[in-house]
């Protein structure tokens, strides 16, 4: 995959970079200070999860992924360099379909300032130019409104309902789906 520089493409300070083993410690601490305010999006998570162990564990797995094409792991960052959250471009798919599945989350602290609009526009532009893909599809609890105004602000279209999609705060939940498909497709 092509790295970019702390700069866009327009000048526009980017708001994610790739992920590293090296975050484990940083990103333990940042699940750890959002344990409530992420609890109610998210899998039910057991204490291991909030270590530096099991976010190093984690972040192994989705950078095999990546090496195989699969995936594209990136930390979602503030002005000064900190994690501010994450954001996953999962279960690539090639061959007839082209298509990815896009995942995302900001801190309680970062959240309201346009980082996942300005993260969710970068990861396009990653799976539409870097990695050619067709179609990015993404799905948010129905009752997430901030999170679907992130993907309609970079021009994802609502096509769906799934019900019972995920077990979310421990139990199955149904989700908004939605897709972009590319525009030069």
């Amino acid at each position: 995959m092509l790295e970019r520089s702390k700069r866009g493409d327009h000048g526009v300070m980017s708001v994610t970079r790739p992920a590293s083993l090296g975050d484990a410690a940083e990103l333990a601490e940042l699940y750890g200070q959002n344990r409530e305010f992420l609890a109610p999006w998210e899998p039910a998570r057991d204490e291991e999860f909030f270590t530096e162990a099991a976010q190093r564990a984690g972040l192994a797995v989705m950078l095999d992924e990546h090496a195989r094409g699969k995936a594209v792991p990136r930390m979602i960052v503030d002005e000064d360099g900190a994690i501010a959250g994450r954001i996953n471009l999962v279960d690539i798919v090639r061959g007839a379909f082209q298509s990815g599945n896009l995942g995302y989350w900001v801190s309680g602290k970062a959240n309201g300032r346009g980082l996942a609009t300005r993260a969710v526009g970068e990861i396009v532009r990653i799976a539409f130019e870097d990695m050619d893909l067709h179609r990015v599809q993404a799905a948010t609890l129905v009752h997430n409104a901030r999170s679907q105004k992130v993907l309609e602000r970079n021009g994802f279209v609502r096509y769906g309902t799934a019900p019972d999609y995920c077990k979310i705060a421990g139990r199955w939940q149904d989700h908004t789906l939605f897709q972009l498909i590319r525009p030069d497709a």
